[in-house]
Parts: C-alpha cells; structure tokens; sequence
C-alpha cells in the first residue's frame, strides 16, 4: 500500500497575464503599437490587457502566439483562466 500526499498548495496572489505580457514585450523591444499593429487589435486592447481589464479569450490567445512566434496559446488561455477564477475567489 502505497501512501500518496496531495499537494494543496494555493497561492493568495495571482498577477494578471497582462503583467507577464508587459514584461515579455519590454524585453523583446516591442512597442504596444506594434504589438497592437502585429495583433490587429486596437492600442487601447492591448493597454486593457496588460492592466487585466480586458480578458485575454481563445482568439486573442492565438493571436498573442502569432505576434510573439511562440506557441503559447494555451499558456496565455490558462493564466487568463487562473487570474479569473483568483478575482472570483476575492469576492466572497
């Protein structure tokens, strides 16, 4: 018999995606506007995005992975989806 332990962990902070977005952009060099630009979305999404006011949704994802040429759809959907659920969990 083999006894497994669980791990319960949950942390009391989550960052919005947008703050990752923010970094990855600064460090890449990329402008906002050309990131805006590369995204085909208005300057004023991408601000939204990066303060968390907008939600990052499936195709904004796969948009963010064409513009950034990684594949990281699923990584921005899960952040998005955990930054959500910790903004949920804050109301009660």
């Amino acid at each position: 018999m083999t006894n497994t332990i669980e791990n319960k962990y949950t942390s009391n902070f989550v960052s919005p995606p947008g703050k990752t977005l923010a970094k990855i952009l600064k460090e890449r060099k990329i402008t906002k506007t050309e990131f805006a630009s590369r995204m085909e979305l208005p300057k004023k999404t991408i601000n939204q995005l990066i303060k968390g006011k907008a939600e990052i949704t499936v195709c904004i994802a796969y948009k963010m992975e064409l513009a950034l040429c990684v594949p990281s759809a699923r990584f921005w959907i899960e952040c998005e989806r955990l930054y959500r659920e910790s903004l949920a969990n804050q109301i009660d």
